[in-house]
C-alpha cells in the first residue's frame, strides 16, 4: 500500500472523528446526558458493522480465544472518547475539543510506539518525532487558549 493511501485513510479517520464529535455532543445536549449519546453512537456503529459483516459473509468470531485479555475492554475507550467530546464541545467548541483529542492521541501514540505495546512495531522516540509532536502540541495550545 502506498504512503499516499495510508495517509488518505488516516485523514479520512480524522474527518470521521471531526464529524462524529459535534453530532455526539448534539445528541448529549438534546437528550440531557453523555451516556445516552454514547449508547446511540455505539448502537448505530454496531448496526452498521453488523450489516457489513453480513454482506462480507465470513466473520471470524470463532477465533475470539486468541485475543489478548485487554481486547475485551476496548469499548471502554470509546465511552471515554465520546464522553470527553460531549463534555468539552459545549464549553470550548468543536475545534478545540477535537484538537485536544488529537493531542492525547499523539502523546499516547508516542508511548505505545516507544515500547511496542499492543503488538505494535517499535518506533523509538527520536528528536524529529519529538519536534513534530511539540509543534502539534504548540498548535493545540494556540487553538485551545483562544
Amino acid at each position: 500500500m502506498t504512503l499516499f493511501l495510508i495517509v488518505l485513510f488516516g485523514l479520512i479517520g480524522g474527518v470521521a472523528v471531526g464529524i462524529q464529535s459535534p453530532i455526539s455532543s448534539q445528541i448529549s445536549q438534546r437528550l440531557g446526558g453523555s451516556l445516552e449519546s454514547v449508547f446511540i453512537v455505539h448502537l448505530s456503529g454496531t448496526l452498521i458493522a453488523g450489516a457489513l459483516l453480513l454482506l462480507k459473509g465470513e466473520a471470524q468470531f470463532g477465533n475470539w480465544r486468541v485475543l489478548p485479555w485487554y481486547a475485551a475492554i476496548a469499548g471502554v475507550f470509546g465511552v471515554i472518547v465520546i464522553s470527553a467530546i460531549n463534555f468539552t464541545i459545549p464549553r470550548i467548541g468543536a475545534t478545540a475539543s477535537v484538537t485536544l483529542v488529537v493531542a492525547g492521541q499523539l502523546i499516547i501514540g508516542l508511548i505505545i510506539d516507544q515500547f511496542g505495546w499492543f503488538e505494535t512495531s517499535v518506533r523509538e522516540i527520536d528528536v524529529s518525532r519529538l519536534l513534530g509532536v511539540a509543534v502539534l502540541l504548540l498548535g493545540t495550545w494556540l487553538v485551545v487558549r483562544s
